[in-house]
């Protein structure tokens, strides 16, 4: 008798409980109605709500790693819905909503802590623009307002408002709703909900190709596992996005770049909120276990590193220590890189591809971890019903080519 490597593989492995049931038959083909590769936020939320609101519970999530040890673990856990479009607006308040309740939902503590998100302004044009996006956010029903420098203060008062520094505040906007999430806390909470739903969650299985059938529609995944046979694929995968999108002859409209981030020493709570600043290219808040967590802004050359350039942290250590002179002495304990996918609009991309079945989430850039539940459930939904969801429809692919783009870059807060 002759037997394939990969039949004498399921073979060995047939009845191990930590594999799907799927996996476990006899069927050589393991077929599932959806698979969502990646498994970070973005992934977990629309394996989720495609088993809680859309009623399928044949999904598998396959994720290359471990689960949320990607993007997920690698950002600064911030959270607003002060953008500037109306179509951004929209996105990141339905986030900002679910995000709300999402503890509730998920019957897990993510953490979600609103204690507000101040953006600084150090010129006039800041001045300007700050002014327009607190205009545009209110016209829209979404808190936003306007500070004084000594208002700004009264709201964090470690800030420096002095006039003999560098990058001096003139005012800043506030939106009292923003906050912060525990990241890892959220991938979890998405995964145990899911999971519960019946969702197959496979770690340590990267994606080696995406299979087409004969007219050209999705059939699968090949995975370093074997392949997995589906008819609607969802990728989800940040910084990698356009890898995975030419393995079935897609060309994305993306570069990925080395977002830069720190940690400090813990410390008692000095910091009360999140306070942002685009024109030094930072944000810090504090986190539970006291430790002051700052981004920075991006390399300014694409790269898959998770490093980064060592001078965009240390130009972003300067103007924080100047902003926050009483933070001077604190020690960096450990810096990272978490790698960003941009478009050329600095918005995502959230819909169908022009390959029948596969769809795709990504080109977050900055925006990603705070879109989190709204990404999810509008995704979910363009998987389910074949078509976008109403608020994921300024986002398709096809804005770059009629030229209807959306350029959020003013309102990313960082350099990218």
């Amino acid at each position: 008798m002759r037997f394939s490597l990969l039949s004498l593989l399921r073979e060995s492995l047939r009845g191990h409980r930590g594999w799907p049931a799927q996996w476990r038959d006899a069927s050589p083909k393991p077929a599932y109605d959806v698979v969502i590769v990646g498994a970070g936020g973005h992934g977990l939320a629309t394996a989720y709500y495609l088993a809680a609101e859309c009623g399928l519970r044949n999904i598998a999530v396959v994720e290359k790693g471990w689960l949320g040890g990607g993007n997920t673990a690698r950002n600064t856990t911030v959270i607003r819905s002060n953008y500037l479009w109306e179509e951004s607006e929209a996105i990141y308040e339905h986030s900002m909503k679910l995000w709300q309740d999402l503890s509730h939902a998920l019957n897990y503590n993510v953490m979600y802590s609103p204690r507000g998100v101040m953006m600084l302004a150090h010129t006039v044009h800041d001045m300007q623009v700050i002014r327009r996006h607190v205009h545009a956010n209110r016209l829209a029903g979404i808190d936003n307002e306007l500070l004084s420098p000594r208002e700004a203060q009264a709201f964090c008062p470690i800030l420096n408002i002095g006039r003999d520094i560098r990058y001096p505040v003139l005012g800043a906007a506030l939106q009292r709703r923003g906050g912060t999430a525990r990241h890892d806390a959220v991938a979890w909470g998405y995964a145990r909900a899911a999971s519960a739903l019946g969702v197959d969650i496979i770690q340590n299985c990267p994606v080696t190709g995406l299979r087409r059938q004969q007219d050209g529609a999705i059939a699968g995944v090949e995975t370093a596992r074997g392949f997995i046979a589906a008819p609607k694929i969802g990728v989800v995968a940040a910084g990698h996005s356009s890898v995975l999108m030419a393995m079935a002859g897609v060309r994305m409209p993306l570069e990925s770049f080395p977002l830069q981030a720190l940690v400090s020493e813990p410390v008692k709570s000095v910091m009360p909120c999140v306070v942002m600043s685009n024109t030094i290219h930072a944000y810090m808040s504090q986190s539970d276990k006291g430790e002051l967590v700052i981004g920075a802004g991006t390399d300014a050359y694409p790269s898959y590193s998770q490093a980064g350039g060592l001078h965009i942290a240390s130009d972003t250590l300067e103007a924080v220590c100047e902003l926050f002179p009483t933070l001077r002495r604190l020690r960096m304990m450990r810096s990272w890189g978490g790698i960003v996918d941009v478009t050329p609009d600095r918005s995502p991309i959230i819909g169908r591809t022009p390959v029948p079945g596969l769809f795709v989430n990504c080109g977050w850039g900055t925006g990603g971890f705070k879109a989190t539940p709204g990404s999810g459930h509008v995704f979910a939904h363009t998987i389910a019903k074949g078509e976008p969801h109403p608020i994921a429809a300024p986002f398709t692919l096809d804005r770059f080519r009629t030229g209807r783009l959306i350029d959020e870059a003013a309102a990313a807060a960082v350099a990218h």
